[in-house]
């Protein structure tokens, strides 16, 4: 039950940046070009999975992407703002998705559950 809501959660989040982003009438090519970048974080596990799930982590937490948002929000920043929206959405659709924040012991272990 508490994965289902998760991932019902993470539809959410990626329906409600969509909208923030169509409401601020952004240009969805950024949207979906960039969608993917914060999986560039996995670059981390060349040095081991300590590191791979530090950095996975870092960018795979509403903490950072949030932070983003708001940062763009107070500076009157349009990259800030798309770019916290974007990384938010990512969260959203991994979280959809059933992917989770990684443990040390291996790739596939999250707190949501082994993939």
């Amino acid at each position: 039950m508490n994965k289902k809501i998760i991932r019902l959660e993470g539809l959410l989040v990626f329906l409600a940046c969509i909208y923030a982003f169509v409401l601020n009438d952004y240009k969805l090519i950024w949207f979906f070009v960039l969608l993917l970048f914060p999986d560039l974080s996995i670059i981390g596990y060349i040095k081991g999975n300590k590191a791979g799930a530090v950095t996975y982590n870092l960018f795979h937490t509403y903490l950072l992407s949030g932070s983003v948002l708001v940062i763009g929000i107070i500076m009157k920043s349009d990259i800030l703002i798309q770019l916290g929206i974007i990384w938010t959405a990512h969260i959203g659709i991994d979280r959809l998705m059933g992917y989770g924040l990684k443990y040390t012991t291996d790739f596939k272990d999250t707190h949501l559950d082994r993939l």
